[in-house]
This record gives structure tokens, C-alpha cells and sequence, in this order.
């Protein structure tokens, strides 16, 4: 059985205030983008897990795929699978491709397994996967609070419009990004500028990482100027990634970036 994990983008992200857990209170928007992965689960008769595409750093066995499969595993009497993973998202980008092949794969095997299980069970196994995983059990237009794991549902369609992404190649440390930062309260919330029409989110909605970020990499400020150049109605960095990305009535022609249709 196979699925394609999509990623994500911020739409808007306020630092609202330090938690007493290290954490911080969030406000963003999650919008779910056709940019896929690949993930396949296959009867076996000893479990084994293989990526392929994009080089995914760090040990194997702190994949979220695995992880994902080990805990259903504690509560359910499944078999070994052999878990293919092919990597088309890049790795701490801003773009949660990470945490939806830990979501799909949760649903994956509720689905190949016939598992009784809940949404609102799958989300509460997804939090234990990480702070950005439950919002792709539902994987709609979503306002995000908390870790970013408290979920408001918000009436938001960009269909028609284009989407164009480009990664710099810039790693983003979550210390790095976080360094800068001062939480405050904006007074004009997401959920208000986003009932505005997009030519005007420009000004009014924000990522507070740009502040935090830009500075020490130019790059991704000019990569994000480029996109308004060639005519975005609305650009930005997506979460405390490098990735940027801008919404365009037209299709844009740059071979350079990544052009989705949404």
C-alpha cells in the first residue's frame, strides 16, 4: 500500500510568548501544498525500513516512519513491514516533510490494518511523534496555537492560485532561528488578515523569524524580494526554515523555483 505525504507552509508566524516547558506559544497557519513525498508498507517477514532521494541525516532509526510504526505497534498486534520511503521534501525547510511521513504512515497502517482507531486517537499518537505532526491526520487549512499542535479550523482556499518554492540550501538551527526572537502580542491577529484579500497580507502578515533570520542570511531576504520582483501578491519564509516561497495569480517563469498549482 503506498501514500504520498504533502508538505506544508506557514501562512503568517507569531512568537507570542516562553513557556514554562522551554517551549514557545505559537500562532500560525498550516495550508497543505502538493509537494510529496513517497511512502510504500509491504508485508514481510522482518521489519525493514529503506529511503531513497533526498540524503535524510541522522540515524535511521529516529525516522519518524519507524517511530510511527513502533507505536502502533505497542497497542496493536501487527506484523513486520518493510517500510519504502522516497524523499522529495527537503529536510528542515519549513515544509513539515518530516512530520507528514510520520502522520501517513499512522494512517497507513489504520488503513492497510483495518485498525479501530479514532482521528482523535491518530492526533494523539501524531503529538507523540512531534509538535507538527497531528495536522496532517486532517491535512486542511488549520489556525495553529500551543507548540503549534492546538488546532482551529479556518475557511481558506487558495485554489487557482500558483504557488512558487525555492530552498537556498541555508540550515537553520531551531536555536539559531529562536535567537533573535523577541514573543510579543500583535494587536492584528492571523486569523483576521487572512479574511483580507491577498494583495493586501503583504503588509500586514508576518513571520516573525524574518526578523531573527534575514540578518545572517541575506540570501533567503533576497530570495523572498525576487518572488515580489517577479509580481507575488504575498511572499514569504515558511516556518524557522529556509524555504521561501510566493503566491502568484499567474504562473511565474523562473526555472530556478519550484511552481505548483494549488
Amino acid at each position: 500500500m503506498i501514500s504520498f505525504p504533502n508538505a506544508k507552509i506557514n501562512l503568517g508566524l507569531h512568537v507570542l510568548a516562553k513557556r514554562e516547558d522551554g517551549y514557545h506559544d505559537l500562532e500560525s497557519c498550516f495550508y497543505p501544498i502538493p509537494w510529496r513525498d513517497s511512502l510504500e508498507i509491504i508485508l514481510s517477514e522482518t521489519f525493514s525500513f529503506e529511503s531513497y532521494g533526498l540524503k535524510i541525516p541522522g540515524d535511521a532509526s529516529e525516522n519518524l516512519c519507524i517511530k510511527a510504526y513502533e507505536l502502533i505497534k505497542t497497542e496493536f498486534d501487527i506484523p513486520p513491514i518493510d517500510i519504502h520511503l522516497l524523499k522529495s521534501i527537503p529536510m528542515g525547510a519549513g515544509l513539515g516533510g518530516g512530520s507528514a511521513d510520520g502522520a501517513f504512515m499512522l494512517k497507513l497502517l489504520k488503513e492497510h490494518f483495518k485498525l479501530e482507531i479514532s482521528i482523535s486517537k491518530l492526533q494523539e499518537y501524531a503529538l507523540q511523534l512531534g509538535s507538527d505532526c497531528p495536522f496532517f491526520i486532517e491535512n486542511k487549512p488549520v489556525i495553529a496555537k500551543g507548540r503549534g499542535e492546538v488546532f482551529e479550523q479556518i475557511n481558506l482556499d487558495l485554489t487557482g492560485y500558483f504557488l512558487a518554492l525555492k530552498n537556498p540550501g541555508s540550515h537553520i538551527s531551531t536555536k539559531e532561528a529562536f535567537a533573535g526572537i523577541s514573543p510579543t502580542n500583535p494587536e492584528l491577529r492571523i486569523p483576521e488578515v487572512l479574511q483580507r484579500p491577498i494583495h493586501q497580507w503583504r503588509e500586514n502578515l508576518v513571520n516573525d523569524f524574518e526578523t531573527s533570520i534575514f540578518p545572517n542570511h541575506p540570501e533567503i531576504g533576497k530570495l523572498k524580494d525576487d518572488m515580489y520582483s517577479a509580481g507575488a501578491l504575498y511572499a514569504s519564509m515558511t516556518g524557522s526554515g529556509s524555504t521561501v516561497y510566493g503566491i502568484f495569480e499567474e504562473k511565474p517563469q523562473n526555472s530556478c523555483w519550484m511552481i505548483l498549482e494549488l
